[in-house]
């Protein structure tokens, strides 16, 4: 599984039909983004376009994956191909119990 370390993110509004997003970043590189498409909607596959990663969920995720993004101390990307049967997402750093 390919993982990179996220160390800040962006959230965008943007106007008309474009949907909400949350950009990603290691550094100063821009390394993905999560797009987040009306609940209900068929998700498109996940895939890298222009050598960055783009991960679909549904409006409803939207706060659930910002929580994560904003109280964590270590996250990661991991993306392991585009289509049926890939498991892609985010996902935090060891966690010490009862920290």
């Amino acid at each position: 599984m390919a993982q990179t370390q996220i160390t800040g993110y962006d959230v965008i509004y943007s106007s008309n039909a474009f949907p909400r997003r949350i950009g990603l970043l290691n550094g100063k590189n821009f390394i993905g983004q999560l797009i987040f498409m009306p609940d209900g909607s068929t998700l498109p596959a996940d895939g890298p376009i222009a050598g960055q990663v783009s991960l679909y969920y549904h409006l409803e995720d939207f706060e659930n994956v910002l929580a994560v993004l904003s109280k964590e101390k270590t996250i990661y990307l991991f993306f392991n191909g585009s289509g049926p049967g890939f498991e892609n997402g985010i996902t935090t750093g060891p966690e010490n119990l009862g920290t």
